[in-house]
């Protein structure tokens, strides 16, 4: 067994390391104060304010070439182009409804979703409560709006996905609580899924809807959720499963990468949240930043666009960007 240390000499090693951990926390604070956390989104900028007297308010978005955005103006009827530079160049309106229909819910006609092929042919969910207008339309470059597959009038079509590996469409229902498949080259729509969970509790049910990884992600707008639905042999819907909850007033969303982390607008808090795989979520854009009602989401590489609606704040609808540092 060594001999004790003398009293001076063990308080001379106390005093020493004591002193050194003193030190060496110092340093490890100087460096996280020099290199802080980076926030999972940043740089946010409005590339566009947009013309709420002209109807301007952007309900839904997909994108082009070179970060040029294609738009729904909800309740203009107009599918618009917003270049790079912020312009803006409306590129259809469609056809008013003549026979004093009233769309369900929202009373006014409502362009919701659209989505952009790879030929560049853009697809819009239009709701008028007529049976003559109320489904899918399709848009040629350069051409005119015409009605692919028609949907019930007393429903509220709303959020649209594009599976360009079948050649489906899938659209959400959000009065009906549920999700329509049709194909692109139009036709009879099949109402692919319905459940409890696509339901609507006062307001809107069934909302954005993205195609990732062999499944149908949906949100509920009334119950907060987002969900998933496999795409199962031969095109069936599997069973609906809640991969997050508590993000009431969630309209559309988008994913980040190729993992399951998405970026959800949170449209009455002026609110981005960002949803990891395991469901937690947490706020990472907000009124400061820009936002006005969010609606929808799209993202190309590591940048995350933004429509502002502006339905309630009634200020500023708008476009505005970000860059997207966590993407798993």
């Amino acid at each position: 067994m060594p001999s004790p240390t003398p009293l001076p000499r063990r308080r001379h090693l106390l005093t020493t390391a004591v002193v050194t951990a003193v030190a060496l926390t110092a340093v490890v604070g100087h460096a996280h104060a020099a290199h802080p956390p980076r926030p999972p989104v940043s740089h946010a900028r409005v590339v566009a304010h947009l013309d709420k007297a002209d109807g301007q308010r952007p309900e839904n978005i997909t994108l082009g070439p070179g970060g040029t955005a294609y738009v729904t103006f909800a309740f203009s009827r107009q599918v618009a182009r917003i270049g790079p530079d912020g312009r803006v160049r409306v590129l259809a309106t469609l056809p008013k409804p003549q026979d004093g229909s009233t769309t369900p819910v929202l009373t006014s006609p409502f362009l919701g979703g659209i989505v952009r092929a790879d030929d560049g042919t853009l697809y819009v969910l239009y709701a008028t409560g007529s049976r003559d207008l109320t489904g899918v339309w399709r848009l040629r470059p350069g051409g005119t709006p015409q009605r692919i597959a028609a949907l019930p009038p007393e429903g509220l079509p709303n959020g649209l996905a594009l599976d360009e590996r079948d050649g489906q469409l899938y659209a959400t229902d959000s009065v009906l609580g549920a999700v329509w498949r049709v194909p692109t080259r139009g036709g009879t729509p099949t109402r692919w899924a319905t459940a409890p969970e696509l339901a609507r509790t006062g307001f809107l049910g069934a909302n954005g809807v993205k195609i990732h990884h062999g499944a149908a992600w949906v949100t509920n707008l009334d119950k907060g959720t987002v969900l998933r639905i496999p795409i199962a042999r031969h095109g069936a819907a599997g069973p609906v499963e809640v991969r997050a909850t508590g993000l009431v007033d969630i309209d559309d969303f988008a994913f980040t990468g190729r993992g399951d982390t998405l970026l959800a607008a949170i449209n009455a808090d002026n609110e981005v949240a960002l949803v990891r795989p395991d469901g937690r979520h947490a706020t990472v854009l907000t009124a400061a930043d820009g936002l006005q009602n969010p609606t929808s989401l799209a993202v190309r590489g590591s940048k995350a666009y933004v429509t502002s609606g502006a339905y309630f704040t009634d200020e500023d609808p708008n476009l505005l960007t970000a860059r997207i540092t966590s993407r798993k």
